[in-house]
């Protein structure tokens, strides 16, 4: 099981809602980078569609997670996603490889959208929501 989690949209520094800034708080900057694919705007969250082979970047932040399981139970909550039933979960916590910034790749937890965005409006990077 992966250590990290790649963040955007709510669960950025200093974006994080009241009911889940607690476990937020427990994370551990590593740093910054990108995955492929695309970011929509959802009208109260965005949502990200990893996709490897696109040409649009999905920006966010790199935190090891603590060793409280817990923390990453809360935040499955939060992000509506249940392992039992990934089909029915509005998000699904998947492995994907991002790039740093600066360069070199890490595996790392993203929560992407398990729900097909229609015409909601795509961000440029996932900074601008």
């Amino acid at each position: 099981m992966s250590e990290y989690l790649f963040t955007y949209g709510t669960l950025r520094p200093g974006c994080a809602p009241g009911e889940i800034s607690q476990a937020v708080g427990k994370l551990r900057l590593v740093g910054r980078g990108f995955v492929g694919g695309t970011v929509y705007d959802l009208g109260e969250y965005p949502g990200a569609v990893v996709d490897p082979s696109s040409t649009r970047r999905i920006s966010g932040s790199v935190y090891r997670l603590p060793e409280d399981a817990g923390v990453l139970l809360e935040l499955d909550g939060y992000e509506g996603f249940t392992a039992d039933a990934p089909e029915e979960s509005l998000f699904i916590r998947m492995l994907h490889t991002m790039t740093f910034e600066e360069g070199g790749t890490l595996q790392c937890w993203v929560y992407t959208y398990n729900r097909n965005p229609g015409l909601a409006r795509i961000l440029a990077d996932g900074e601008d929501w």
